[in-house]
């Protein structure tokens, strides 16, 4: 069996106020980017890695990334054109892993775990139960509903897919003219089934500067370096 990861790793980064790429801001002396590379390169059931950049980034990518066995693909204008980019430079897949580079906290227990159930059910995701109360509010910002907390899921990355389903919704999509934002929704836009696999509230996305003392805590609270 051949999987496949695909580590998201285009995205601007406007929110992190960084002169460079966040995915190469340092967390304890090492690279975003490369924490979330050799977790999926430590993992035995992950059989080739696809870096999703932007192309000015790649030079940068390549030296710091330059230890591991990866390719890379640029990035398109959306998050559905970024992965239909990897997924068509694939060749053969039994199951495609697609992962946020900006969650270099996410464990092997949560991949590998994903991995199985999607293996099982087609498709699988990992999330965490949401905390806080959720409340749907229209353009105004007057609240118009509030959802059953006990039945809502942030969902996170990875996501991971039997790779032939993948490809028939993200055609689908593409027909449509639908680009979505989530890799499950393409799924569940077919009509497929999604499983989510509980994970930890540690795998963070950086996403913002305040984010980056929360990772290196989180790395101490693990006695990581």
């Amino acid at each position: 069996m051949n999987n496949t990861a695909i580590i998201l790793a285009a995205g601007n980064g406007t929110r992190m106020k960084a002169d460079k790429s966040k995915l190469l801001l340092e967390i304890n002396n090492m690279t975003v980017i490369e924490r979330t590379v050799k977790t999926f390169s430590d993992i035995n059931d992950i059989d080739d890695i696809i870096v999703v950049v932007r192309e000015s980034d790649i030079p940068l990518f390549k030296d710091v990334l330059s230890k591991y066995n990866v390719t890379y693909c640029i990035g398109g204008s959306s998050r559905q054109e970024s992965v239909s980019n990897a997924v068509k430079t694939i060749e053969n897949c039994d199951m495609l892993i697609i992962h946020d580079g900006a969650r270099p906290l996410v464990s092997a227990k949560e991949i590998v775990d994903t991995l199985t159930a999607a293996k099982k059910y087609g498709a699988a995701a990992v999330g965490v139960p949401v905390k806080d109360t959720i409340k749907v509010v229209d353009r105004n910002n007057k609240i118009i509903d509030t959802p059953n907390r006990s039945s809502l899921i942030a969902i996170q990355t990875p996501q991971i897919f039997k790779f032939d389903k993948y490809v028939s919704a993200m055609k689908l999509a593409m027909k449509q003219g639908k680009d979505f934002t989530d890799d499950c929704k393409l799924l569940e836009n077919m009509g497929e089934d999604v499983y989510v696999v509980i994970g930890e509230y540690s795998n963070i996305k950086i996403t913002t500067p305040e984010d980056i003392p929360t990772a290196v805590s989180i790395l101490n609270s693990r006695g990581e370096i």
